[in-house]
């Protein structure tokens, strides 16, 4: 399955990011922890330049934290600052607040010496769809400013919130990218729902999932439905949904599998943590992580 997906708005908000970055001092980039490289616009770096930046883990509750701490490390070798959050119950938001006013420091005291005793720190939060940065926003201010919800795309236009009143946020739509040039890339992409269900084939989605999963979490995946480690190892991805949608009851008439009701359960319950704390990449995964 070739995933593609580069709806025009995302071409606007590439201009808007780029159009806006002028009046902000520093930028806060979601990922999602569970796809660290994945889940990393290769289009932001060169257009925020140089700007100070945060990067922070989001639904740093669904991934292995075990893995997590590498990747803080990895990001810490390359000069960047990775801070686990969770923008549920707003763990970490304190900390963002504190680095971001840390990182303007300097500027600040430049102001303070020019008699300008008030600067308010300039953040801009960018993330591809469905990373949760609607949600992270209106925990991190308090209130509900921004339009939230569980499928990627609702973010529209561009706001300004205050979070208090030394920092102020200029939010974006989330952004893709117009290839894949890894299809791996788009499938992870696919597997935590940062492209929409409705354009791609949900059961090679959750086949391959299973198949990903039976390999890195086998315990995980085999507590969850009920399956047996030795039965599965060797399973292809076709077998291993089929015996997971018997375990599950996904019948219809003639014994036959609900390819499309297991599918949809496959993928629910991973995004919603059910099988476990996963991570489906590692530093050192992939050339662009590899460290000599």
């Amino acid at each position: 399955m070739n995933i593609q997906w580069f709806p025009g708005h995302m071409a606007k908000t590439r201009r808007l990011i780029a159009e806006n970055l002028k009046l902000v001092d520093v930028i806060i980039e979601l990922l999602d922890a569970r796809i660290p490289f994945s889940s990393r616009n290769p289009e932001i770096n060169s257009l925020i330049n140089n700007k100070p930046r945060l990067i922070a883990f989001n639904k740093s509750d669904l991934a292995d934290d075990r893995i997590s701490r590498q990747w803080i490390k990895w990001y810490a070798e390359q000069g960047i600052d990775c801070i686990l959050i969770n923008s549920i119950n707003g763990k970490g938001l304190n900390e963002i607040k504190a680095r971001a006013r840390e990182l303007m420091s300097e500027k600040i005291e430049r102001n303070k010496a020019k008699g300008k005793l008030f600067t308010p720190v300039r953040t801009m939060v960018v993330g591809i769809p469905n990373v949760g940065k609607s949600s992270f926003i209106n925990k991190i201010v308090g209130r509900a400013t921004a339009v939230t919800g569980d499928r990627p795309g609702v973010t529209r236009g561009k706001q300004w919130i205050r979070i208090n009143s030394e920092i102020e946020l200029l939010d974006t739509p989330g952004i893709l990218w117009p290839k894949f040039e890894d299809q791996e890339v788009g499938m992870n992409l696919a597997f935590t729902g940062a492209i929409k269900d409705d354009i791609m084939d949900t059961g090679e989605v959750a086949m391959e999932l299973l198949h990903r999963l039976s390999k890195t979490y086998n315990t995980e995946l085999c507590t969850r439905f009920k399956l047996e480690p030795e039965t599965i190892k060797d399973m292809k991805p076709l077998e291993l949904l089929e015996t997971v949608g018997r375990k599950r009851g996904c019948i219809v008439s003639k014994g036959e599998i609900d390819y499309s009701r297991i599918s949809a359960i496959v993928l629910d319950e991973f995004r919603g943590g059910k099988i476990g704390r996963v991570t489906l990449e590692k530093p050192g995964d992939r050339a662009e992580t590899k460290t000599e």
